[in-house]
């Protein structure tokens, strides 16, 4: 836990803290980062340009290369290429060699090589002539001054000057980014190209199901959907004809259209992990539910505010502006995701945090007037700690607002799949706040609407998670639904309780 990086943050007027808070600084051309960088190359029947391109990356120098390795995945190759790589690895060290045993596309030997990658950054780069390792450098600018999260390589951006490319094969491209800007709101100048560089804690993160050449669409869309930064530069490519040993086709094109409809309505955008990621990403998707979250809570949400279990920001953009708003989060990938978020926005702050920890909170400060934890109590082995450990960082007056799930009875599969160790009653969470020091001004039910469906899922046919058919619903009758509160007759799914720091 970075406590001490706090200690020294927030010892600094806050204006001058966004480079130690947040985990992003201002970067000049005498301050760039270098990186440790993983060339990804599948390669499939390339005997006779495989070795000639694997040579051209390892010849790439640059400050902003630290470090370089390069991870071929031989696809099964039949033509003399697999004998050509296994010489090639044997005299470089920085390659890395996987072999297939049966041919799988191009998605599987990405998804092989991102398996093995131990870069900061991964960049996909083919076995052919068509891309130009010499542009690399170039790919790596916005991750050293912009905090990107993935760089594509365009072969349509302005430049100097360029190529003058196949025209149908440029027509079939660009319509393709077109709907796919459509879907994702990415407004991208080119989504096929094969020259994309991905932060690799964050590409690690994504399932790729894809085993052809529809990887492309898929981790574009899922690039979108987790609000991942992405920016674009500009390439040079070199095109080939299948004569010359292309391997994608007008087919590949058809399949790219069907991939961009299946990905628009199937999220699947983490990976199993022990935070639970996945599972609170689904429930994230809820927007009207969120919306109706943040209107209950925002009259008693201050200038001064720490939001701990921030997920990525859904209650967040809610709330800010404000004099102070702290993001505090434990979980890796909503890290990444709040900290490109804070960009640009110099009220907002960034901290890793450990809510069971009481030097989080010791690191905070007695600072704020408002401190909201929704849906983080129930994880905890021991949550009157946690209150009292709040009390400590707010302001005599300042407030704490809180939502936890209600109900003990109710425990079930929904619950342990979330890590929860935990319901309350009323009356019990009520007493907490007591012994921890605070005043309590409301406790009340909230989303009686949801209980049915809860007890259903989590309780009779056992299931740890909800269906996107479901959730959809539940969010699509939200508006009307929240009206009629007060007509069902049991008590609502979740509490939430507003508490006050008197001294």
């Amino acid at each position: 836990m970075p406590g001490c990086v706090w200690e020294k943050a927030l010892s600094i007027e806050i204006g001058k803290t966004d480079e130690i808070v947040t985990g992003h600084s201002p970067v000049d051309s005498s301050a760039r980062r270098s990186f440790r960088l993983s060339i990804l190359v599948p390669v499939y029947n390339e005997r006779h340009v495989a070795e000639a391109a694997i040579r051209r990356v390892l010849t790439l120098s640059h400050p902003l290369i630290r470090d370089l390795e390069i991870i071929v995945v031989d696809d099964c190759s039949t033509d003399g290429t697999s004998e050509v790589l296994v010489n090639l690895a044997a005299q470089e060290e920085r390659i890395h060699l996987i072999r297939h045993e049966k041919n799988k596309g191009k998605g599987a030997a990405v998804r092989s090589a991102i398996e093995a990658a131990n870069g900061d950054i991964c960049l996909i780069q083919d076995a052919d002539f068509e891309y130009n390792p010499a542009d690399i450098p170039s790919l790596l600018i916005p991750f050293a001054e912009e905090g990107a999260d993935a760089v594509f390589g365009s072969r349509y951006m302005s430049a100097p000057y360029r190529r003058a490319l196949m025209y149908r094969h440029t027509l079939m491209n660009k319509g393709l980014t077109t709907l796919s800007n459509w879907f994702t709101d990415l407004h991208l100048t080119d989504m096929e190209t094969g020259y994309k560089a991905i932060n690799t804690v964050l590409l690690k993160s994504i399932p790729i199901r894809s085993n052809d050449f529809r990887f492309e669409v898929e981790i574009t869309f899922k690039l979108a959907k987790r609000g991942a930064r992405v920016f674009e530069v500009p390439i040079r490519y070199l095109p080939r004809t299948r004569a010359e040993g292309k391997k994608i086709g007008a087919k590949d094109g058809f399949r790219a259209l069907f991939a961009m409809f299946h990905w628009t309505l199937i999220d699947d955008l983490f990976k199993k992990d022990e935070y639970g990621t996945r599972l609170v990403s689904e429930l994230e998707k809820a927007r009207r539910f969120n919306l109706w979250v943040g209107n209950t809570i925002r009259p008693y949400v201050g200038d001064s505010v720490l939001e701990i279990g921030a997920g990525v920001a859904n209650m967040t953009n809610q709330f800010i502006p404000r004099d102070l708003y702290v993001v505090a989060e434990s979980n890796p990938h909503y890290l990444r995701f709040l900290r490109s978020y804070a960009m640009g926005k110099p009220y907002l702050k960034v901290a890793e945090f450990d809510p069971a920890r009481e030097e989080s909170y010791r690191a905070m400060g007695q600072r704020f007037d408002s401190v909201i934890m929704l849906n983080v109590l129930e994880n905890l082995l021991d949550p009157e700690a946690a209150l009292v450990w709040t009390w400590n960082c707010l302001k005599p007056g300042g407030r704490i607002i809180l939502q936890v799930p209600q109900g003990q009875s109710r425990f079930g599969t929904l619950d342990q799949e979330r890590g929860r160790r935990k319901r309350f009653e009323a009356d019990e969470l009520t007493f907490m706040l007591s012994r921890s020091g605070f005043r309590s001004v409301q406790v009340f039910d909230f989303n009686r609407l949801s209980v049915p469906g809860w007890l259903l899922n989590g309780k009779v046919l056992k299931r740890t998670s909800f269906s996107r058919l479901q959730l959809k619903f539940m969010d699509t009758i939200m508006p009307v639904a929240r009206f009629l509160e007060w007509m069902w007759p049991w008590r609502g799914l979740s509490l939430i309780a507003v508490a006050v720091k008197d001294t």
